[in-house]
């Protein structure tokens, strides 16, 4: 067995705080996130409030930290990248090519995410000079950043910061302007309690806030200053201080901020601290003794003044500013900076982030820590509100009368966004806890349903196969057009002025404005069906219709060209200066514009010897007169290539056939950086009347077609449309499904439209409102809609939840889904308002609207360990509706859920529950997995299987076998074999006798897995997933099961010796991959129609992978080939080596990694061409080869 694993859906989680800075060196800022496994570029656009991705690139490792840095004088930032490859790397993002450059690596230990080897932390000097790499134990680097004479970056030599016996919890960069640079570090001394048993030192240790100076002219790193601080202290805050450049004013005090547990603390050496509380919410079901941590943290420095937004783990943001001011020495020019308080207020509440990013535009993003990701606009600062404001100043000693002890609390009202305005939601499937593939749609391709997310933020998520679209009008026709159209009146009009439609018998033409109404004095006929419009020339139109060509000028005369007696116009092409007519008898009549704007026939007509069905002519490259190709598709079932230069007009230059009669030709120029990354590629794309779509290279030299790509597109004849998308030239594909081929981070992609009825003709639209739409026509309703984003090829539909989702099933019968939610020290809605009820009754005095506040942004109230909440929901994914839900009482939590068909009751359905508290039959452990098994339900309770039947009373327990090591997690059957993913231990082969009643457990696997899914791949294999990213298939012979299956009561498995210390026999590793992310659903699934069985995954941050079997040995030769070349080519951004990446805990064995493979497309032509060449290929086969392997197993 080899496989073939195809990334389908990057992950969607930030992990980590995102970089801010103008990576692309103009006057724009950009975010760089860390998807866990992939860097991304994201474009905020000022002016319309949209976040972008200009870039996704796998880095082929795990980006544990990152941070932007800028030396001092530049004007564009750098990426400073700490993951687990043991090394430090600066990157580059280069705008032309689009791709981040390896500027520097620096190797100071071993790989993988390791205690003492630095990556996990990572501070910059505010000025850009150095920058500070720490691990959570011991070890901390200072690299020195500079340029060199000819104005390159620079990195030093590694200078070592060690702390023998130290755990540090967070480190940070202090300004203290052009200084020597300086690094704060959270510390704790463990090197007592290490040799105290008493567990006294331990107790009494002390956490310290370390000073680190890095010496520039002695090139090394002292520890300054440091001094015991509160022992709950967990992040550290960038102060802004030194002096402005231009006024010689200091910016701030410098120093840090220090988030503890309830409070907030300003300090810098040898000054007075500062101390203010952080303000909890005024709710009376809340633990008044539970604390409050930050958890996100920003600072933003404005002209003169600055400001810092910290997050609380709710959610709520709180604005902390410092009062302080420049204290000159009245004898000599020195001075310095005294803070006269710090100040904090509750500023508004946003999804729990882990980063947040403050541009200079007026926006906030939200890197939300799960869920969806957000950006807000400031619509105030909240200086001028009615808040509560905390300040140091207001406690004795600025708060520091008593370092260790509470002070008062600080309450404030929550409340919805006042001072921020959502301008964008960036969709996250990230976690992804559970998901199904199935096709409830009934269309061509199946869905993916996902139960997402965390607490009350969860959603249920339908994921269709397709872009998302926009539709603003629909609109009913008096009839049913064959075809619409929109023009300018002028070339240099901003928008369309007409839409016109073409009807069997005439045409209708209508005015855009503030109302779309119908005119009669455009030049038209109407009278006639139109067959082509354009807006050619400076200011004129042309329409085509069957008995003619009108030319309508600026002023509405009309020049008319009329077809010979006894012919029609049966196809016709244009552009803004070429017109091209097939006539009936088989015959094309060029027409040229010239320099005074008239159209001038060419003298000849070319006989072409079969009926046109098809033609197109490119749009006129810049700077020409014409376009030199036009590309005829006949009746004979061929395309032919003419020459439509001055020097060989109308002569058939190249001709290709094809196997059905081409219904549509059109001919575009788009940007394909596998082919070509500097200019647009001429593609042919040719429709065909069975469905099928032929891509072919037109070579601009000799007019020659080359690298035909095909592709199924639906049942009905291809329409092909040109249209711009996102600024982009585009291809319209309309069959029975409507698709659109489209260039996105300079690579083409071809995606399905998710349209409820599919477009019979499309067209662009520009208006005042809608400048970059679409307009198509569905029957005898008229569509106008925009594509809003291309970034997804998945089109989400989300229905909210209450709790974390835990467990799904679906009815065999009714398209419905039965879902499993609980929270852990969570307050239900009813338990909520059944204590406040209680202190009502006892008098308590109750906020109003305590209950009012949205769970999905403010959170459901706490409660206490132990308190859980849940419920049991059904949904009706089509419709996009919550049917029906339980909410259980009595403190029952539910965690796993299947359909039953019992045989007792004449195979009427129920629904198992698996709960923990009271369940309805009392068990002595947790039922993590149920499954229908033979009539009966087959449940995991604890680390026994059981069966059980169903009583008149209550479920009854039939058979079973406490013979598993841990906590059974996942459940699979096919006849009476069962196999038992147990939590720590992978899976177990089970058999069911039924002459006997026994479970027994006959085969194991040799090496312990903490298995989080599993399926069956066939009766002997299975696939599963564990939590530690790994993806492997494990096989049992053949021969051993069909003994198992023969002995009738398991007497002979009973009689067998166990080996290993397990099950008698041993399954074998066939197939192991690390994916990068804890898989939680593994499927056997037919992602298309007639397509081959691949096995679809689902992991944890919002991943979708597939597993693609390889048929022939000739494709597992070249695939492993190709991806040995790119192992050496294609080195990783961050320094991983690929192989030990993939194989992470165990050597990757009989898996692909087809994300490496699909980078070939990326390499420079010249390294291209000569794997191609050790591989007996060309380079359009390989890329051919890759795009087949994709499109044939999952669509996408």
């Amino acid at each position: 067995m080899h496989l073939y694993n195809l990334t389908l859906q990057s992950p969607t989680a930030i992990c980590g705080a995102p970089a801010l800075g103008n990576f692309s060196g103009v006057r724009q800022q950009e975010i760089v996130v860390s998807r866990g496994t992939r860097l991304e570029l994201l474009r905020p656009d000022p002016n319309t409030g949209k976040v972008t991705s200009v870039l996704t690139q796998d880095v082929f490792g795990v980006i544990r930290s990152l941070a932007s840095f800028r030396l001092t004088g530049g004007t564009k930032d750098y990426v400073i990248v700490a993951s687990d490859s043991g090394r430090i790397v600066v990157l580059e993002y280069d705008p032309k090519a689009n791709v981040f450059n390896k500027l520097h690596q620096e190797t100071f230990g071993k790989s993988g995410t390791r205690r003492i080897v630095p990556g996990q932390y990572l501070a910059t000097d505010p000025k850009g000079r150095a920058v500070m790499i720490s691990a959570v134990e011991k070890a901390k680097l200072v690299y020195i950043l500079n340029r060199d004479a000819a104005a390159n970056l620079t990195i030093s030599s590694p200078l070592e910061a060690h702390k023998s016996h130290a755990i540090i919890h967070h480190i940070i960069g202090v300004d203290v302007g052009f200084d020597n640079p300086m690094f704060a570090a959270l510390e704790v001394d463990y090197s007592e309690s290490d040799q105290d048993p008493t567990g006294e030192a331990f107790n009494n240790a002390e956490k310290m806030l370390t000073f680190y100076e890095l010496d520039l002219g002695l090139n090394h790193v002292v520890r300054k200053w440091s001094e015991p601080t509160d022992n709950r202290a967990n992040l550290l805050v960038q102060v802004p201080g030194g002096r402005s450049g231009n006024t010689g004013d200091f910016d701030g005090p410098s120093g840090v901020l220090i988030c503890c547990e309830d409070h907030i603390i300003w300090r810098d050496m040898d000054s007075p601290q500062h101390r203010v509380p952080i303000p909890r919410r005024d709710n009376p079901l809340a633990d008044p003794n539970r604390g409050i941590i930050i958890v996100a943290t920003v600072m933003h420095k404005m002209r003169g003044a600055f400001f810092f937004l910290l997050q609380s783990e709710e959610g709520d943001l709180y604005k902390v500013t410092l009062e302080h001011e420049t204290i000159k020495n009245a004898d000599s020019d020195d001075a310095y900076v005294e803070v006269k308080s710090l100040k904090i207020k509750y500023f508004d509440t946003v999804p729990v982030a882990s980063g947040l990013c403050i541009l200079k535009s007026g926006y906030l993003f939200v890197a939300s820590e799960f869920g969806n990701h957000y950006l807000y606009q400031f619509q105030k600062l909240g200086d001028d509100d009615d808040e509560p404001e905390w300040s140091s100043s207001n406690f004795p000693q600025n708060g520091m009368a008593d370092p260790h002890a509470a002070l008062a609390a600080a309450y404030f009202r929550p409340r919805p966004l006042e001072n921020l305005l959502l301008q964008d939601e960036m969709e996250s499937l990230d976690p992804i806890i559970d998901a199904k593939v199935l096709n409830f749609f009934n269309t061509d391709t199946p869905q993916i349903f996902a139960a997402c997310g965390r607490g009350a933020r969860s959603t249920f998520r339908t994921l269709r196969h397709g872009l998302d679209v926009e539709e603003t009008v629909s609109s009913d026709l008096p009839g049913i057009p064959n075809a619409v159209w929109t023009t300018k009146l002028r070339e240099d009009d901003p928008h369309d002025s007409y839409i016109i439609l073409s009807f069997v018998n005439g045409t209708l033409v209508l005015s855009i404005g503030e109302t779309i109404e119908e005119v009669s004095d455009t030049g038209f006929l109407s009278s006639a069906p139109t067959l082509a419009v354009q807006q050619i020339g400076a200011d004129a139109l042309l329409q085509v219709h069957p008995h003619g060509i009108r030319h309508v000028l600026a002023d509405k005369r009309v020049n008319e060209w009329k077809v010979p007696a006894g012919k029609t116009i049966v196809a016709a092409t244009t552009n803004k200066r070429q017109v091209v007519a097939a006539l009936s008898s088989a015959e094309l009549v060029y027409f040229e514009l010239d320099l005074e704007g008239q159209l001038n026939e060419y003298q000849d007509r070319k006989p072409m010897g079969s009926t046109v069905l098809a033609m197109s002519v490119g749009p006129v490259p810049p700077g020409r007169q014409r376009t030199p190709y036009l590309a005829v598709g006949c009746e004979d079932q061929t395309v032919r290539v003419v020459s439509l230069d001055p020097e060989s007009t109308l002569e058939t230059i190249s001709i290709q056939a094809l196997t059905a009669a081409p219904s549509a030709i059109c001919i575009a120029d788009m940007i394909d950086a596998s082919i070509d990354r500097n200019n647009p590629t001429m593609f042919v794309n040719i429709g065909l009347s069975n469905g099928i779509l032929l891509r072919t290279v037109l070579d601009p030299i000799n007019g020659q077609l080359t690298d035909t790509r095909t592709r199924f597109l639906g049942s009905r004849p291809i329409r092909l449309i040109s249209v711009p998308v996102h600024g982009s030239p585009s291809i319209l594909a309309l069959s029975s499904r409507s698709w659109l081929n489209y260039t996105y981070q300079n690579l083409l992609h071809f995606t399905p439209l998710i349209l409820s009825e599919p477009l019979d003709h499309a067209w662009s639209f520009s208006a005042e409102l809608c400048p970059e739409g679409l307009i198509g026509i569905s029957g005898s309703v008229l569509r106008i809609f925009q594509i809003p984003k291309l970034g997804s090829k998945l089109k989400q539909d989300s229905i909210p939840l209450s709790f974390t989702p835990r467990k799904m099933a679906v009815h065999p019968q009714h398209r419905l889904i039965y879902l499993v939610e609980s929270d852990h020290r969570v307050l239900s809605p009813e338990e909520a308002q059944k204590r406040l009820s209680e202190m009502e009754k006892q008098g308590k005095k109750v906020p109003p609207g305590v209950l009012d506040l949205p769970p999905a942004i403010f959170g459901r109230p706490k409660a206490e360990a132990g308190k859980w909440a849940s419920c049991v929901r059904i949904l009706d994914p089509v419709n996009g509706t919550s049917v029906f839900d339980i909410a259980l009482d009595n403190n029952e939590a539910a965690f796993s859920i299947a359909v039953v068909p019992f045989t007792g009751l004449n195979n009427e359905y129920l629904l198992a529950v698996g709960t923990a508290s009271d369940t309805f039959t009392e068990i002595d452990d947790v039922p993590l997995a149920l499954l229908a098994f033979q009539g009966r339900l087959l449940a995991g309770v604890g680390n026994a299987l059981r069966i059980y039947d169903i009583g008149k009373k209550k479920l009854l327990r039939k058979c079973e076998n406490k013979a598993f090591p841990s906590a059974i997690v996942t459940l699979t059957t096919q006849g009476s074999r069962i196999m038992v993913g147990d939590m720590q231990e992978s899976v177990f082969y089970v058999t069911y006798k039924q002459s006997s009643n026994r479970l027994l457990i006959f085969a194991d696997d040799t090496s312990p897995r903490w298995i989080t899914s599993h399926t069956m791949v066939d009766y002997e294999t299975f696939a599963a997933g564990d939590k530690f990213g790994n993806v492997f298939i494990n096989r049992l012979d053949r021969s051993i099961s069909s003994q198992v299956d023969e002995d009738p009561t398991g007497a002979g498995i009973l009689a067998e010796k166990g080996f290993l210390m397990g099950a008698a026999h041993k399954t074998k590793l066939l197939a192991i991959y690390h994916v990068g992310d804890v898989v939680t659903s593994i499927q056997k699934v037919s992602m298309v129609a007639g397509g081959r069985e691949i096995l679809l995954y689902t992991g944890l941050h919002g991943t979708i992978g597939t597993l693609v079997p390889l048929v022939s040995k000739e494709d597992v030769d070249f695939i492993t080939t190709l991806e040995q070349h790119l192992r050496g080519e294609n080195q990783s951004l961050i320094g991983r080596d690929m192989l030990s990446y993939r194989g992470y805990y165990t050597p990757v064995k009989a898996v692909v990694d087809g994300d490496l493979c699909e980078r070939f497309a990326l390499l420079p032509p010249a390294r291209q061409s000569a794997i191609a060449g050790e591989l007996d290929r060309t380079v359009g086969e390989v890329l051919k080869k890759l795009e087949s392997l994709r499109v044939s197993s999952s669509g996408f």
